[in-house]
């Protein structure tokens, strides 16, 4: 005897109820059917539709938003206990930034009436008419605002949690040295102007969208973007102060709070599933829910392929076995598979993340070869594992290498010439690193009059005062 179970709450205590509630569910069906104003199934399955799709994009962007919580646990880790606060400021600060100047500017730019290389001025992007109309109680505007797809303001906020994204790389990469107004600067020209532009080009339909470049949910567009970004201010800003000594040798900083980087990596790994699960862009139909699971295993799979080979490769390269390579590792692979976490076989997204993951580990060597200080190895996580995954998706997903490469180049060519030029004039300006006193005391107790952790007593470092610029 076949027993479907039903929920406690809808069992009928007796026939009697049982009938009442049958007679009472037909009279509902023919009243609705019969009703002028009824939904028809068609209209019904767009309805459904336009809440899922709008609901996944803002469960995945709050996702994608935590992020941010994973940057600074990662930064205020990765750096000496005198800096942490700062970076914790810089953090909450940059995400405040990227919103605002994504909502003021930078939207528009990337999305509206793209002409080729930018969009147009649509200052204070915001809901449609239709939606303004629905709000205030128009029921005949409900028909244009499903046929949206989505509603306009869940796909503003999904978009503006990339732009923060961005600036975080950036943070990570300065860290302990960079001006925090002048960061602060750099991070609302990036999040308003740099980054739409190369949106523009790519998602809002630009020059590269029309070549065919392929950039599922941003190697490129958002971490080589921070990337070349990073870059181009660890070459201004110039390293620490005893980072690189005379004799050619190179000072270990280790991170001051291990269990934090961890945790950090973590928090991003968690938020990446909703960064490459929700560029699906729609949950409104069974391949789409498909195409979202493959998506988010594939993510996993490249992430861990990560973190195993840079522990694997961390000793010959940096002669040790390092967790900070290890940690870095899992972040590699999954900037890696972000151009196409699409691919239909999963074990090309392992051998995506591994490779990605040797690039990083090498990176973090060739940087202390040319003297380029990066706190949290933003540059090779980002950069060089972002450029390595674009150009992947040649042989993954059938892109073609040539528009790929392209793409990689010009992005590069045109981020880091901007922001080179902006830091250099950040640096004739206001300056763009604190001075060396503050850096020896820590930018919380000079800058912020508060330490991360008070109960700590600050310590001269006898390895101090032994840099290659003295």
């Amino acid at each position: 005897m076949n027993v479907t179970r039903i929920p406690s709450f809808f069992t009928l205590r007796n026939a009697r109820t049982g009938r009442t509630v049958l007679v009472a569910g037909l009279f509902a069906v023919f009243a609705l059917a019969a009703w002028p104003g009824a939904l028809t199934a068609q209209e019904a399955v767009s309805d459904t539709g336009f809440i899922l799709n709008t609901f996944s994009f803002l469960i995945w962007g709050a996702l994608v938003m935590w992020m941010c919580a994973g940057f600074t646990m990662l930064e205020s880790g990765s750096v000496r206990s005198k800096n942490a606060s700062v970076i914790c400021l810089k953090n909450i600060g940059l995400y405040a930034i990227a919103g605002l100047a994504y909502f003021v500017i930078g939207y528009g730019l990337m999305y509206t009436d793209v002409s080729g290389f930018i969009g147009k001025l649509d200052l204070f992007y915001g809901p449609s008419a239709d939606e303004l109309a629905l709000i205030g109680g128009d029921e005949g505007a409900l028909a244009a605002v499903v046929d949206n797809g989505y509603a306009v303001t869940s796909d503003w906020f999904f978009q503006m949690v990339f732009v923060a994204t961005t600036a975080s790389i950036v943070s990570g990469a300065l860290a302990e040295r960079v001006n925090l107004w002048a960061f602060f600067a750099f991070t609302a020209v990036l999040t308003a102007i740099i980054y739409p532009i190369i949106g523009a080009w790519t998602w809002g339909g630009g020059w590269l969208y029309e070549m065919g470049f392929t950039d599922f949910a941003g190697s490129t567009i958002v971490h080589s973007t921070g990337g070349w970004a990073a870059l181009a201010g660890a070459l201004v800003v110039g390293p620490r102060w005893g980072k690189f000594r005379r004799d050619g040798s190179v000072k270990l900083t280790p991170p001051s709070n291990i269990p934090a980087v961890t945790l950090g990596v973590f928090i991003l790994w968690l938020g990446w599933f909703g960064f490459n699960g929700g560029s699906v862009l729609a949950l409104d139909s069974a391949a789409n829910a498909v195409l979202m699971s493959n998506v988010i295993v594939n993510t996993n799979l490249a992430a861990a392929a990560g973190v195993v080979t840079a522990i694997c490769v961390s000793r010959p390269i940096l002669g040790r076995v390092d967790l900070f390579a290890g940690l870095n590792g899992a972040i590699a692979g999954l900037v890696a598979i972000t151009a196409a976490p699409d691919v239909q076989d999963a074990k090309l997204a392992v051998l995506i993340g591994a490779v990605g993951a040797v690039f990083c580990t090498a990176g973090l060597r060739f940087l202390e070869t040319r003297r380029i200080d990066d706190v949290v190895g933003a540059v090779p996580a980002h950069l060089f594992a972002g450029v390595w995954g674009t150009l992947a998706a040649s042989f993954s997903v059938g892109a073609s290498f040539t528009t790929q490469l392209i793409g990689v180049v010009s992005v590069g060519a045109f981020v880091f010439t901007v922001a080179w030029v902006l830091w250099t004039v950040l640096e004739k300006t206001v300056g763009v690193r604190v001075s060396k006193e503050v850096e020896e005391i820590g930018q919380d107790a000079a800058e912020l009059g508060i330490d991360a952790y008070p109960e700590f007593v600050l310590m001269v470092d006898p390895e101090d005062g032994t840099d290659y610029r003295d």
